[in-house]
């Protein structure tokens, strides 16, 4: 699969953005989603990341209560809703699929990725 993410952009602290991931192919539902970030000079690390179905979501605890993950698999997209940003959520924001079962936040079981949308969040 494909994936293609889209909407970053600069914003002021306390404002929002919505992620998109558009993803290739018919299969989109198979797979867990998650986001991914990696700050300037900083590893890669877990957002959030959606069951197959869209029943299940999982957060880390940095973003909870301000972000939303979630997925249209008519519409092969994933969404990352981002509310109330911090200067420290600037970052490349990744999109990632996984062939695993339950939603992991693990980068090393996501077999899939985006090229990136960079977020940048002023003070």
């Amino acid at each position: 699969v494909q994936l293609q993410a889209s909407g970053g952009g600069l914003v002021q602290a306390g404002g929002s953005l919505r992620l998109s991931c558009a993803a290739s192919g018919r299969t989109f539902s198979r797979y867990v989603m998650g986001w991914f970030r990696q700050a300037p000079g900083k590893e890669r690390e877990f957002v959030a990341s959606i069951s197959r179905n869209g029943g299940s979501t999982y957060y880390a605890d940095n973003v909870k209560g301000r972000f939303t993950i979630s997925r249209e698999n008519a519409e092969n997209t994933v969404y990352l809703q981002m509310n109330s940003l911090k200067p420290e959520d600037t970052a490349v924001y990744y999109c990632a699929a996984s062939n695993l079962v339950i939603p992991t936040p693990s980068s090393y079981n996501y077999d899939y990725w985006g090229q990136g949308t960079l977020v940048t969040v002023s003070s």
